[in-house]
């Protein structure tokens, strides 16, 4: 691996590990925050979704940015939509306007879009047996973030205010404002000139530009994507219902947000590890692990709500999104042509936000609206994620199939 890619791996990192612990603090603070702002609270988890909804329609625009300027150009442009966001949200909460709130969430979202572009820049100038590995070490940073993160949501929640939750989106405030510094460590590679890798080491075709529909009919490409919707969707489905289930339960705000955080742990602290897997077994073995893990903790979720349950299926649900999303990451950027990336990658992410914002949507009718419990409906959220975890299980045992098929004729 080159020596310039390792700083931008480092860089990017970093990033991951400051910029990122927003994510976190999204996830504790906007059911809370929905909740003491909305007139209704089925819409207590608005917030959040308007955030998925707001990098859903930028994850394009930012995509193609990058693939016509730099990297760093798009992730710089990213980070500061999400510093006006989160001013803007800031201001919402001082002046206890839901609207305002919900459109500073909005526009938060181009941060979020940004930030998922990590693990593709980290793979911007590097050999198709380092990606998954590169994959690995820019979401290993996600471990700061997730004790970062949570850590910034206690103390300031600690701090005497008139205004709950002031404290906290000035904190996130803060962490925008360190993000130029941060990204202006990383080169400013012009995609069109990283690695020429390709599709099976086909070096006289890097310059394949395919339309969007004939690439979409790739199985790969669409299996890949498949999981990368439903890995992120599920994990976001449970985890945004999680805070309010938790305080719905009798548990307190602290307690809510510890189970976040050792939910963060397990999203990033198998990153160490899950590249050397992936080398070692295949990206299709590491994803299908995933998605069993995924199943493991919707049946411990479903049979009971002591905080020991949602330390446990939170837990778990971590373990199998980074298995599941990172293996998925790597296998849709073996299988598609350097030229293609812009297309690719903004597709990719168009699909896999998409997916998620319409389940943060669904999170928090679902949690408050659909049962007259708490329980109930922590319980309606879990048995809600089981039928796409199956799916996407098939989807995998179909690719494999038709591998073998291929394989068999040849």
């Amino acid at each position: 691996m080159k020596a310039e890619n390792q700083r931008n791996i480092l860089a990017l990192a970093i990033a991951q590990a400051i910029l990122g612990s927003q994510m976190p603090m999204y996830i504790i603070l906007g059911g809370l925050v929905g909740q003491s702002l909305a007139s209704n609270v089925c819409y207590a988890t608005l917030p959040i979704s308007l955030l998925i909804v707001g990098s859903m329609v930028s994850s394009p625009i930012l995509s193609n940015l990058m693939q016509s300027t730099t990297r760093r150009l798009g992730l710089v442009v990213g980070n500061l939509a999400g510093l006006i966001g989160s001013l803007t949200s800031l201001l919402g909460i001082f002046l206890g306007s839901f609207e305002l709130f919900l459109l500073g969430s909005f526009v938060s979202g181009a941060y979020m879009a940004s930030q998922a572009f990590y693990r593709f820049a980290a793979t911007d100038d590097c050999e198709d047996r380092f990606k998954a590995r590169a994959i690995s070490t820019v979401l290993s940073g996600g471990l700061i973030a997730a004790i970062l993160g949570p850590s910034i949501v206690k103390i300031s929640l600690s701090l005497n205010t008139s205004v709950p939750f002031l404290y906290s989106y000035l904190g996130v405030v803060i962490l925008n404002c360190l993000g130029p510094f941060i990204l202006s460590y990383i080169k400013p590679i012009p995609l069109s000139k990283s690695f020429e890798g390709n599709i099976n080491d086909n070096s006289n075709r890097t310059n394949l530009n395919r339309p969007l529909v004939t690439i979409l009919k790739s199985p790969v490409i669409v299996v890949s994507i498949i999981c990368s919707m439903i890995a992120y969707g599920v994990m976001n489905l449970i985890m945004t219902s999680s805070p309010i289930a938790i305080v719905g339960c009798g548990f307190g705000n602290n307690q809510a947000a510890n189970v976040v955080s050792a939910h963060a742990l397990a999203m990033f602290a198998p990153s160490f590890v899950t590249g050397k897997l992936i080398e070692k077994y295949g990206e299709k073995s590491i994803i299908f692990t995933g998605m069993l893990l995924f199943l493991f903790a919707v049946l411990i979720a479903y049979s009971g709500v002591d905080i020991s349950n949602f330390y446990i299926s939170l837990i778990f649900i971590g373990i199998g999104w980074n298995f599941s999303f990172i293996g998925s990451t790597s296998l849709l950027t073996k299988n598609h042509y350097p030229s293609e990336r812009g297309k690719v990658q903004g597709i990719n992410d168009f699909f896999v936000f998409g997916f998620v914002a319409l389940f943060s949507v669904t999170s928090g009718w679902l949690m408050n609206c659909s049962a007259n419990s708490s329980q109930l409906g922590w319980e309606v959220v879990n048995l809600t994620a089981t039928p796409l975890v199956i799916f996407a299980l098939i989807s995998l045992m179909g690719l494999w199939i038709a591998n073998h098929y291929k394989l068999r004729k040849i």
